[in-house]
């Protein structure tokens, strides 16, 4: 068996036990948030095990208990922004985005355990896996407008794939989904209490050593059934509303809605990017149509360049949020009133110099 090594030390903790690659991230601390060294490391163990016979399965987990992962390393990507190093961001992504799709196209199962905080740069590990499990800790989201930016590691995919309008409420939004919503939208396929994620990790051990069918396993500690999302019960709002041609109409239909959770959801929207805004309505639009998750973070790899590149509200929304922390943005244009017309046309045309893929743009 090709043997991959990690200290204790490591960002990632890589190992293989029973025919079950292991990979945990390893930085608690900072809620196992993903820097290209871990991206790197993650690739490595894929690549080592693909033609391993004795590695039949792997596991993705995190070390702590805050959470799975919060997602990529931010305050790095504001650094290279500011630093006026466009190609160390577009280094990120790409290798980013490769081990997205390397997940979601890997020949052997990959169950990601998603337990407490897994967003962004989380989604792209977890929800492209095979068997996708969360706990009643869980707390998934695209958050990215709440920095002026737009949701990407194929975010856009499950969003334009989620029931009804809910991928236009979510990704404006960056509302958080618990375990039951996290289902019902697509982004997870079990339930499973925390407390018996130890034993689920010995079942699934115990069944790739005896060859046995790994759903099993996860039906045998899941909470079965479909628990109510409450998501479910808000698709009437949701789909009236986010269904508007434009922000502006979504938020006039919003302010028009009896309930009041859709005054509160027009209250946040206008605390956002509009520029973030108007591009993600577009890219979660669009990303329904596309026919691969490749086609949809060939996309996103696009936007994000278009915004590290061009726009101050990305490296703004950074500074308000985690370095200041003065939680008081001032984003350019400052009101969906003023934004122009094509701006998510022109971030949509956008093409970075170096692609994500060899071939031709989507």
């Amino acid at each position: 068996m090709t043997e991959v090594a990690a200290s204790v030390d490591s960002s990632v903790l890589v190992r293989a036990e029973g025919g079950l690659g292991r990979l945990t991230l390893n930085r608690p601390r900072a809620i196992n948030a993903l820097d290209l060294g871990m991206i790197r490391e993650l690739t490595a163990a894929l690549d080592a095990w693909e033609s391993d016979p004795e590695v039949r399965a792997v596991l993705l987990d995190g070390e702590g208990e805050r959470g799975f992962c919060a997602g990529g390393d931010v305050r790095t990507l504001y650094q290279q922004i500011v630093g006026g190093d466009p190609e160390a961001t577009g280094e990120f992504f790409r290798a980013e985005y490769a081990l997205n799709a390397r997940i979601a196209e890997y020949p052997k199962p990959v169950i990601a355990l998603a337990d407490g905080i897994t967003m962004g740069g989380g989604i792209g590990l977890a929800g492209h896996a095979q068997a996708r499990v969360v706990t009643e800790r869980s707390q998934l989201a695209m958050p990215e407008t709440r920095i002026g930016f737009t949701p990407d590691v194929g975010g856009t995919w499950l969003l334009g794939r989620a029931p009804g309008r809910l991928g236009e409420y979510l990704g404006l939004t960056g509302a958080t989904m618990g375990g039951a919503d996290a289902v019902y939208a697509g982004f997870a396929d079990a339930i499973v209490p925390s407390e018996r994620l130890g034993e689920l990790r010995e079942a699934l051990e115990g069944a790739v050593r005896e060859g046995q069918d790994l759903d099993t396993a996860l039906r045998a500690y899941s909470t079965g059934g479909r628990p109510q999302s409450s998501l479910q019960s808000a698709r009437p709002w949701i789909d009236d509303s986010f269904s508007a041609d434009t922000v502006a109409e979504v938020v006039e239909r919003l302010r028009t809605r009896p309930e009041p959770e859709a005054s509160a959801t027009a209250d946040t929207l206008a605390e956002l990017s509009p520029t973030a805004l108007a591009v993600t309505l577009a890219a979660v639009r669009r990303a329904r149509e596309l026919p691969s998750l490749r086609d949809a973070l060939a996309q996103e790899y696009g936007l994000v360049m278009w915004f590290a590149t061009t726009q101050p509200d990305l490296v703004e929304g950074i500074r308000a949020q985690l370095i200041d922390k003065d939680r008081d943005p001032h984003w350019q244009p400052a009101t969906i009133a003023e934004l122009e017309p094509d701006a998510a046309a022109s971030a949509l045309s956008y093409r970075p110099t170096t692609p994500l893929w060899d071939g031709p743009p989507v």
